[in-house]
């Protein structure tokens, strides 16, 4: 069994979005963990803010049937097939990390370099895992997060319900 960390967001719907992403994945992997849910602002383009997150997961999936089912449930759920990467998004979610596995494969390149460069990504991967060493370099997320400079994106931890519980709460 792989271990894996899923980023998702949403900018369109956001809480309608992150809910149905959240049960999809309950749905597929049937136990996750995840972190609180963060306000965070459009990188790459103008747009409304984002609600992101990150997901722990286990999966005997291989990395390509992961993938194919992840982009799945994002059609699912209004990601138009020709979208491009920085757009709008109803639901969006990122393979983060699988085990300790580096490299490109497909469409798909590990860790996502997005760990280290934005905010919305590293600060939950952080919450979540603090512990945990990001396979390229070899650093915990705890460590990371603390080194990251917080200043230069705008991040908010927001409520959140799902499944009639807190997973979130705003500071």
């Amino acid at each position: 069994m792989a271990q894996v960390f899923l980023g998702l967001g949403s900018n369109i719907e956001r809480e309608r979005y992150i809910t149905a992403g959240l049960d999809a994945l309950q749905g597929l992997f049937h136990e996750l963990a995840v972190s609180s849910v963060y306000d965070s602002a459009a990188i790459g383009f103008e747009g409304q803010p984002f609600l992101n997150l990150v997901a722990a997961v286990t999966t005997d999936l291989p990395l390509a049937g992961l993938a194919a089912r992840l982009r799945h449930i994002e059609m699912e759920h209004g990601r138009p097939a020709n979208a491009t990467r920085f757009s709008p998004r109803h639901l969006d979610i990122d393979i983060l990390t699988y085990d300790d596995v580096v490299g490109r494969f497909g469409t798909v390149t590990l860790p996502r370099e997005e760990i280290l460069e934005n905010a919305f990504v590293l600060c939950p991967l952080a919450e979540l895992a603090p512990e945990r060493l990001h396979p390229g370099v070899k650093r915990s997320y705890r460590s990371l997060w603390a080194d990251y400079d917080s200043g230069s994106q705008r991040l908010q931890k927001v409520d959140f319900m799902w499944r009639g519980r807190a997973i979130s709460v705003a500071e």
